[in-house]
């Protein structure tokens, strides 16, 4: 009871001090038990039991503490209901604000990427085109080889119609030989060398693919981050989505965003490296090559040059000496004729000789002398038959030699005209015909 009074009379708690919970009271109610109460027999009849004074000063004390006490909460709990509401606002205006932050540098970590892929994708772009020109040049330079290719192996051809004993193996054969394995050799590079520049260029535009699909993603997420930055706590397009605050099992981290770009970007700039010294190696090679092939074009003219003054040479030598031989056959010809008339002036006096003999040899008896002229006869018989003998065998020799001069004016008259032949096809064939020989900038895909 005293304790009772005491709560009653203390002062309610200011509101400025920290509420705390109260332990709960318990009251035990008093039971008619007691020398004083009612439950004598002289109150038999009027009432079973009733509450004390004491009891019922109980009972409004206690309501008087559980007022005080609901009040005491209800003061506590708007207090502590405002100061929720505020920290809460304020804590909701602290993270709308960092949100906005992050989304902000989301952005600019997003503006940074995207502008690195789309200046990788111009880079890929512009190589791209400069590969395909290269190998635009490496078509044009294959097929220029065609041309200096023909026109070795024609002159390879045209130089087997040569006769012996001119149909040799020279130095313009030996030369023309190397330029058609040259030229054979550069097209499967030239060949080989398209088919990589092909290959390079689908590399080059897929990973443009990779990254222009990259960087598409990037300006839909930039877009939507965008728009998600301009969203603030008064914006009327705001709605409740509440199941968008589930995080997807498939979404990456910062680390693997980043990571994947970078990886995209990685490749395409190796890609792209790769491709530019794909393409120095293309102006390396289409430049060896053309000037491979215009030196080995002017050894092979060299060397139809060297060939063409000694197959000239030998046939000036050849037609001096047929003209000399046809002057040698003349002069034989005319001292064959000469013997031959020398040989049928010594038949007269043959025939008088030996006219002579025969007539003295019908003297008759002793008449028959071996005189002086009978020896005389006998002797110049003799020496004619000599002379005769002589001449027939002179006539002999100068009508064989007559014969081999004439062989070897028929001899030097086909090797004139092998030699005339053979100049022919070298001069007036081959020659020519490689005055169409593809300039440099032919063979080096400029034109």
């Amino acid at each position: 009871m005293a304790q009772t009074e005491v709560l009653l009379t203390k002062p309610p708690a200011p509101q400025t001090v920290p509420p705390c919970a109260l332990p709960p009271k318990e009251y035990e109610v008093a039971c008619n038990t007691g020398a004083h109460t009612s439950s004598g027999l002289a109150t038999a009849g009027f009432r079973t039991a009733k509450y004390l004074e004491d009891e019922w000063f109980q009972n409004c004390y206690a309501r008087y503490h559980q007022a005080f006490a609901d009040r005491d909460m209800s003061e506590r709990q708007r207090h502590e209901s405002r100061q929720l509401a505020a920290e809460t606002e304020a804590r909701a205006v602290r993270t709308q604000q960092d949100s906005t932050r992050q989304v902000g540098a989301r952005l600019q970590d997003t503006h940074g990427w995207k502008s690195e892929l789309q200046h990788q994708v111009e880079a890929l772009i512009t190589e791209t085109d400069e590969l395909l020109a290269q190998k635009q040049r490496l078509e044009r330079a294959l097929d220029a080889t065609a041309l200096p290719f023909s026109l070795a192996m024609d002159s390879l051809q045209c130089r087997e119609r040569r006769q012996h004993p001119d149909l040799v193996r020279d130095g313009v054969e030996r030369e023309l030989l190397k330029e058609a394995e040259l030229i054979r050799n550069i097209q499967e590079l030239l060949k080989r060398t398209v088919l990589q520049a092909a290959e390079q260029a689908r590399l080059n535009r897929e990973h443009k693919a990779i990254c222009e699909r990259d960087w598409s993603d990037k300006v839909e997420a930039y877009n939507l981050d965008e728009a998600c930055a301009r969203y603030h706590s008064q914006s009327p397009e705001a709605q409740l989505h509440p199941h968008s605050a589930v995080l997807e099992e498939s979404a990456s981290t910062p680390e693997t965003w980043a990571q994947f770009t970078r990886d995209n970007l990685l490749r395409a700039e190796r890609e792209r490296q790769a491709s530019a010294n794909l393409r120095a190696l293309i102006d390396a090679i289409l430049r060896d090559a053309a000037e491979d092939l215009r030196l080995q074009s002017d050894a092979v003219n060299v060397a139809f040059t060297r060939r063409c003054e000694e197959l000239e040479d030998a046939r000036q030598k050849l037609q001096h000496h047929l003209h000399k031989t046809l002057r040698e056959i003349t002069d034989q010809e005319q001292q064959v004729a000469a013997l031959k008339q020398a040989i049928k002036d010594k038949e007269a006096p043959l025939r008088v000789a030996q006219t002579r003999l025969y007539l003295r040899s019908q003297r008759p008896n002793v008449e028959l002398c071996r005189d002086a002229a009978q020896s005389r006869l006998l002797c110049e018989v003799e020496e004619l038959n000599l002379s005769l003998a002589a001449l027939r065998a002179k006539l002999q020799e100068a009508e064989q030699a007559l014969r081999n001069l004439e062989d070897t004016r028929m001899a030097l008259e086909k090797d004139i005209a092998v030699k005339t032949n053979s100049l022919f096809i070298d001069r007036q064939k081959c020659m020519v015909h490689r005055t169409r020989y593809p300039s440099v900038l032919q063979l080096a895909g400029y034109q």
